[in-house]
Order: structure tokens, then sequence, then C-alpha cells
């Protein structure tokens, strides 16, 4: 049994329905860049004014398009009949540009709405960036977009160019070039400039806008966009602030497996994110955390504006690096030394020469070549040199990508040179950069790598820098393509309900900080170990514990208001003996005041060698919970040596987390020392970060220290704060949706075999594998609407996209069972997409040939309509195959209306959830 679903941007002819209805297949963002007529509200002749020159930019391009002038006093501006509302043109408006004052445009877009205008860009200012009447103001206007069905762009913004459909719906002078490159901004300023630049460069654009201060439309909605777009090929972007985390997320994730996502982030300085902040009257968030974040779904960060131009072609020419490494091949030693210099600066390495590739370089190099990396071949290489050095050096399997660096030297040919390089720029399987200095003399040479492919520059430090922009963007999308271990220590459900159980009863009674007691039973409930610990209220009691745990022990203050005990005297450690144990047992209870001193805890002292690591987490005002991993103990906050990450973890994102700190190399064993499991270490990272997820009245939880050794990891203290009481629904959200456990269930077959329903996650890829070996030809083609081949369907990347699912965007479910040898099988596999269309998704459901008929089709469709109704859907929709006609039959048994069109060669299924 399978069904098919429709494919995104395939829709059917205009049916002459009314403007604001939005045709299957067809985008809500399609109104910006490709309308059929537009009208200028604010229009105006006054020289030099907004609303001139954004009618005369539309009127003057390429568009060709109706263009509605709107301005209540005026019968005509710039020769075309004018109209004192957009509600007297007698045509309906597809998109809407405004220019009026702030306060008019919630009126303005009222009456847009009244006559089903699709989008409106908002390039007024005086919202939100002027304080808290702005924002109310600005509010209003979204008010009113919602009410009218239409999406707006802005407010506060440049506007918006489309040069392969000819929009110019800016006040920019001159319209930019048409390319391969969608460029966002939220500073108008910036733009211009960039337009300026890019005519000299000769640089064109798919797309080219200014978003102001995102009221509606925002970053996740033009990544999706553009990562449609087959004009699009890289996404270039200018971010003050980021608005929606989720949103943002979720798209990029999805479009960077197939563009790159180039980002320059203002604000990195505490100077500089109050200036953001003051532009855009928007948070601007940890710098650190959104790193992380960019990180997490694939998104390159640059530091410059150039930056971002040089990566989108370099990223567009050559191939990724498999790899740090660098070679530098060049004519003179100052150059590569800066190259060297900016590479190992960044976080590159410099690649060590092999034995077989220096023995292949001395046959062809002059005797004093450097014979070591730098390759220098000296001031006489003429091309010949060039070509066999760069040949032989990227042979070498220790080096993942080459630099050539040429200045003009009197016996050096940068013309034939550059020739010579030309049949090596697609041919190595390795990226290649180059660096002509100079002047006119390097000209022809720079044109002619660049023609071939090869991205060249003006100085080696910036190609340097560029091949490690290269790797950074390459190692965050493998985070993406690798598949984690499955896990296998996850808390259950039951579990879950008693950590939520202690936290109820901690709020019951007015309290926001767990004792270490609690806490510690909170991480043991999710599998984390812990060091025993014991509850003593008076003095002969803690003597009692400590004897029967076996000295030394350690006693702490235990509190239900000190968080950090260690500040106040609360920790003792290495107690001996009886004497010892009361002793510091008066010495925590007179450290603190009597309303602080709920007693003590006895816990034995540790002895395992191994390293004191933190585990935390914390809320950022904009992504939500994020977990902090690095070297722990007292020093923690000297030391700096951490990693954020946001959750939840799996195995793969936990490794990745834990090589971004220095402790790292530690944990992996150095000077003779074993190494920690470190598979241990990964499966407690993901329990704890799936804590943090499930439990949103957490607002602070720290282990510290965790101590971690070759003999175990133990969390040996733990502070856990909850958030003030407030309405549950505005408890900060993860940015990134968590596993929705919630869609778990357990069913039988027919013949009583039972199996769980419950959504993919990422470790399920080995399952798909084993699944798509068991599906027939006829199968195959149902779902796909094609054939495909299994090694196509069970390709690494394409299972990595099907398993490690956005579930904000979409949620699929397998039924699985376990067998007899007790390996578990996939019989099934059901998949929610949402569509553009606000509350439409479409689904589809493949079954296993061999469980065809056993009821599971109904069961799984019925489970994907729940699931439709309890994520918000209004419509499921479906385009099934007209010879699947047992597909059409259990479609039409639950309650889908079936849609047919003469000569169409689907049927189309749908159902109104609400």
């Amino acid at each position: 049994m399978a069904i098919t679903t429709s494919k995104l941007g395939a829709g059917k002819p205009n049916s002459g329905k009314p403007s604001s209805v939005i045709e299957p297949g067809e985008h809500p963002l399609d109104v910006f860049f490709s309308p059929r007529n537009i009208a200028v509200v604010g229009a105006t002749e006054s020289a030099g004014s907004v609303g001139r020159t954004t009618l005369w930019n539309l009127i003057s391009s390429p568009f060709g398009g109706t263009v509605f002038p709107i301005n209540p006093k005026r019968k005509s501006i710039l020769g075309i009949r004018a109209y004192k509302s957009i509600l007297d043109v007698p045509e309906p408006v597809d998109l809407a540009v405004v220019v009026t004052p702030a306060p008019s445009v919630p009126g303005v877009i009222h009456e847009c709405g009244q006559v089903g205008v699709k989008g409106a860009i908002v390039i007024s200012a005086g919202f939100k960036e002027l304080g808290p009447e702005g924002l109310a103001l600005e509010q209003k206007v979204l008010q009113e977009a919602r009410a009218g069905g239409l999406r707006i762009i802005g407010p506060n913004c440049l506007g918006l160019m489309c040069p392969p459909t000819g929009v110019n719906a800016t006040f920019a002078r001159g319209m930019a070039s048409a390319g391969s490159v969608g460029f966002i901004s939220q500073s108008g300023a910036l733009c211009t400039a960039v337009l300026d630049w890019s005519f000299e460069s000769r640089v064109g654009f798919s797309a080219f806008l200014s978003i102001g201060s995102m009221v509606d439309v925002d970053w996740g909605d033009l990544i999706q966009y553009l990562g449609r777009d087959p004009r699009t090929r890289s996404i270039l972007i200018y971010m003050e602030s980021i608005g929606d985390a989720r949103s943002f997320l979720s798209a990029a994730r999805e479009v960077a497996l197939s563009k790159p996502i180039i980002v320059i982030k203002a604000g990195r300085t505490a100077a500089g994110g109050k200036a953001a902040a003051s532009h855009t009257g928007a948070l601007t968030g940890s710098d650190d955390v959104l790193d992380a974040a960019f990180r997490r779904v694939g998104v390159l960060r640059v530091e410059r504006i150039s930056d971002l131009f040089y990566m989108a072609e370099v990223l567009g020419k050559q191939p990724r690096p498999k790899g740090p490494r660098l070679t530098i091949l060049t004519n003179a030693g100052g150059p590569a030394v800066l190259a060297t210099d900016a590479l190992i600066v960044t976080g590159g390495e410099i690649a060590e020469i092999g034995e077989e590739t220096l023995a292949a370089l001395n046959e062809v190099l002059p005797a004093q070549w450097s014979h070591g990396n730098p390759i220098d071949i000296l001031g006489d290489g003429g091309p010949d040199r060039y070509a066999k050095a760069l040949e032989i050096a990227a042979k070498d399997p220790n080096s993942d990508g080459l630099l050539v660096v040429l200045t003009p030297q009197a016996m050096t040919d940068p013309t034939q040179t550059a020739e010579k390089l030309k049949p090596y720029a697609h041919s190595l399987n390795k990226p290649v950069l180059a660096a002509w200095m100079g002047g006119p003399e390097v000209a022809a040479g720079t044109d002619i790598l660049s023609r071939a492919g090869i991205p060249t520059f003006l100085y080696p430090d910036t190609a340097a820098r560029a091949f490690l922009y290269m790797w950074r963007y390459t190692y965050n999308l493998n985070g993406l393509y690798e598949t984690p271990h499955m896990p296998e220590d996850e808390a259950g459900g039951e579990d879950r309900l008693a950590v939520a159980n202690l936290i109820k009863e901690v709020r019951a009674n007015g309290r926001t900080l767990l004792t270490e007691f609690e806490s510690k039973k909170v991480l043991s409930l999710y599998g984390i170990p812990t060091v025993e610990t014991r509850i003593a209220t008076a003095i002969e009691e803690a003597v009692s514990h400590a004897e029967e745990i076996g000295y030394p022990i350690v006693l702490k203050l235990f509190s239900e208001t000190i968080t950090h005990k260690t500040d106040v005297g609360g920790v003792k450690l290495n107690l001996a003996g009886p004497d010892a144990v009361r002793k510091a047992f008066e010495a925590i209870r007179a450290g603190v005041a009597a309303e602080h001193f709920q007693g003590v805890t006895v816990q034995p002292m540790v002895k395992l060698e191994g390293y004191e690591l933190i585990l935390g987490s914390s809320v950022d005002p904009q992504f939500g919970p994020v977990l902090l991993f690095g070297l722990g103990g007292q020093l923690v906050e000297v030391f700096k040596d951490r990693a954020l990450a946001l959750p939840p973890l799996n195995t793969t994102l936990a490794r990745r987390m834990m090589e971004q700190t220095k402790i790292y190399k530690a944990l992996k064993g150095v000077r003779g020392r074993k190494s920690v499991d470190l598979a241990q270490l990964e499966q407690l990272m993901v329990n704890f970060s799936q804590l943090v997820v499930q439990h949103r009245w957490i607002k602070e939880i720290d282990i510290n220290p965790m101590l971690a050794g070759p003999d175990g990891i133990l969390a040996l203290d733990a502070r856990v704060v909850l958030h003030e009481d407030m309405d549950e629904k505005l408890l900060p959200r993860p940015a990134i949706r968590p596993y929705p456990v919630q869609y778990t269930w357990k069913w039988n077959l027919k013949d009583g075999t039972p199996v769980t329903i419950r959504p993919i996650r990422p470790e399920d890829e080995p399952l798909l594998v084993k699944f798509h070996e068991t599906l027939s030809d006829r199968s195959v083609y149902l779902r796909y609407l094609h054939m495909l081949k299994l090694s196509q369907r069970v390709a690494h990347e394409r299972l990595t996209r099907i398993c490690f699912i956005d579930y904000a965007r979409e949620i699929a479910l397998v039924m699985e069972k376990t067998g007899d040898d007790g390996e578990r099988h996939v019989l099934a596999v059901g998949r929610l997409q949402r569509l553009p269309s606000e509350g439409e998704a479409e689904f589809a459901l493949l079954v296993s040939d061999e469980y065809q008929g056993k009821g599971i089709g109904p069961e799984m469709l019925n489970r994907l309509i729940d699931v439709g109704r309890r994520e918000g859907l209004k419509l499921l929709t479906a385009d099934i195959l007209s010879d699947n006609s047992a597909m059409q039959r259990l479609c039409a048994r639950i309650g889908f209306k079936l849609h047919r069109e003469i000569g169409d060669p689907t049927v189309r299924a749908e159902m109104e959830l609400l």
C-alpha cells in the first residue's frame, strides 16, 4: 500500500478565482517576487521623496505589470492615473507598497484586506524602533494583516527587488543585476551600499531585499522561499536580530542541505549589540549562543561583508574540503607566511607533506625549494613548475585543499601560469584557491582563473580564511548528515512523570530551588549516575550515615534557599572520622542563618581518577534552553573552556559539542592516561538534553563537578532552579522542537503481534534501509510516481533527510516490531509535511509488501489524522495515482473527499480537520 504526495510548485492553471485565493502549489510569498500588478500607497511627485522614487523604480523597471499610484490628493502622478484609495482601484491588486506615515498604515492594511490584496511591503518607518508606542502600532498592522489574509514585509525597510521578474519595489538608486545570489538584509542602508558595489563587481542577484523589523515575513519564511527558488544558488544574510528563532533554525536546516546560507551578524560586542537593538527594536541575544545555533543547522557565519560574497563564489565553484589541512604553493616566502598565520589563527592546520610527496617534488623543483609546507617553488618558478608542483601536492592524502600564491616577479608569467592551472580547477576532488597578488600585471591571469572556476583573491591571508570558512561549513553540514547511535537509556514515561511530580511538589511549596538531594534524584531518573547522598538534620545522624557509608566522607550544606554552597563554606571534604564529621557539621551550621539551614548531606569521598566536568543548561531570551559542556570545578568561570549547544541532542551532536572544548583531547586519553568512555558520556549528555526539553519549568540546571574517568562517570553535585510562577504557556520553549514523544502508541496487528507507532528519529536510518529492501517495484512506483532503484532509495544523503527531520515542519511516524531474533523491523512509514499555505499539510503512507492487508494502512492513516488535528492543521491533502484503487478506497472510507480532473494522472484526496 502506498500513497504519493503532490510536488510543491506544480500548481494548476489560473482558474479565475479572486486574487486573495492561493492556488494549490502556489507559494504565499510569490506575490512579492512575481506580482501581476502593484499599488503604491503614498505615491507622490515630490522630488526626492520615497513615494516618488518607489513609483519611478517600478514604472521604469522591466516589471511589465500594471502600477496603480494611490494618493487621495492627486488625480495623476508621473503621468499615471492615481486613485484616492486602494478601494477605488478597478482591478484586483496583488501587491501593495506602502510609503505613508506610520499612524496611517494600519488603516491602509485594513483596506488592502478588504479588496483581497495578497501582500504588502511596508517601507514606512516609525514603529517599534521608536519604543512602546511604535511597537503597539506595529502590532495593529499585524492584526489587520492577519484579519485580511495578507503577508507583510517590513515595516521600516528599503523594499524588495527581484531582477529575474523585473520587480523593483524599493527607493534605491538603480536595479540589481540578475544572478544567482539571494541577498536579505535588515539594514536598508547596507542594501544600497551593497547594490552600488555589486555593479562594479559584476555580482548578480535572484532576490535583493530589506526586511526591516519583520512584523510578519521573517528569516524563516524567506530562507524557505529562496531555498525552493531554482534561480537562487546561495543565500546571503545581514542580520541584526534573529526574531523567531525556531522559524529561522527550522528553515535554515532544511535549506542548508542543498544551498549555502552565509550570515554576517551585527552586534558581536556589547556596544554593537546595543546599537543593533536600537536600530531594529529587537533583542540581539547572546552571540555565543547564536554561533551554536548556526552550527546546529549548517549555517556559515562570516566576519566581514566582503566575506559574504567571497564565500558565495567559493562554495559555488569548488568542492568542500574534507578537513582543515591546507597546502600552500608559492613563489614568495612572505605572502605564504601571512597565509599560514591567518590559517592557524582561525583554527586551520598546515598540511604535513608526506614522504612520497617530498620525493616527487624533489624531482621537479630546484634543490633550494623549501622542503616543507608552504611549498616555495622560488621566485623564478614558471608556469610548468607551478602546474607540476600543484599536481603532485594535490595527490598527498594529508592535504584537504590547496592555495596557490603568485607574486609578479621579473621571471613570473601570471597569465600563462593561470592558463596552466586551468585543468586543475575541477579535477582534483579538493578545493583549489588562488591569490594573484598585484594590479594590472596580474589582472588577465585573475580573470582566467575566475572563469575557469578557481576563486582568486588579492591577498593570501584572505584566501586562507576563505578555506577555513569552507571547512567550517563542511563541519557544520557533516553534523546534519551523520547518523547517530541508537539511544539506549532514555527516560521512560514513568520516570518523566516522577520528575514532573517532584517539580510540581517543589512549586506547590513555594520554592524555585531544588535541594541537592532532589536535584540528584532528578538526574538519576534520567539515567545520569550520581554519588550516594543521604540527608542528616542532626549531628549524630550525620555520624551514623558516615559510619554506614564508610570514611572518608563529604558533608555539604542541605538548604532550600542557598544555591552555591562553596561560597558560604558549605562543603567539607575528606572527613576521616566521627569527630571530623561533628566539627564539620557545626561549622556548616554556623556559616549560614538558621532559616537557610535544613541540615547536611552525607556523601562518600569519591576516589575515582578523572576530570572534573560541567554539564548545565540556562535560558537564552531568544533561543530558550541552551546547553553548556566543558571543564568544571571551582574555576569553571576562570578557564571558560566550554561549548554551547541547543537541545535536544543526539549522540552525534553530543560528540560535536565535546569537540568544541579543549578538555576533549584529555578525555580521549593523553600522556598514558586511559580514555574516558566517550560513548557513555555522549548518552549521558543526550539524556540530560531530554530532561531539559521535557521539563520546561526548569530554568537552570548544573552538574558541577561531574567526574569523568576511565572507570566511569559520576555526578558529584547538582543544582536545579525553577521558573517563578507563571502561565505555563509562557514558559520558554526550545528553539528546536524536541522529539514529540506524545505521538507514541502501542498497537497489535490482526494476528496479535505487538507493534509500536512512534515518530521517526535520526537513529532509524539502518532500519529504513532494511524497510526499503522489503518493497516491491509496484509499491515504490505508487509512492513516488516513478521508479527509484534501491540504491537511490537507501542512499545515505537521502535517508538523512527522511530520518533527521524538523518536527516543526513535518511529522513522520514509523510502525515497528521486534522480531524473535531481537532485531527491530519497520513495517510502515507515514508522513505529514506542512505546506506554505498556513494550516495545510500533505500526507504520505508506505507499507511493507509483506504486511499489506493486515490493517496497518487504516491504522497509520488514522494516526496521521490524529496528529494533524493535534498540530492544529486545517486541511490534509495528497495526490494518489489513478490506478492506486486500494488507497483511494481507504481514503474514501476514512472520510477524505476525492477529486478527479480529466487528463490528470492523479486523484486528489482532501480532508478538512477543523
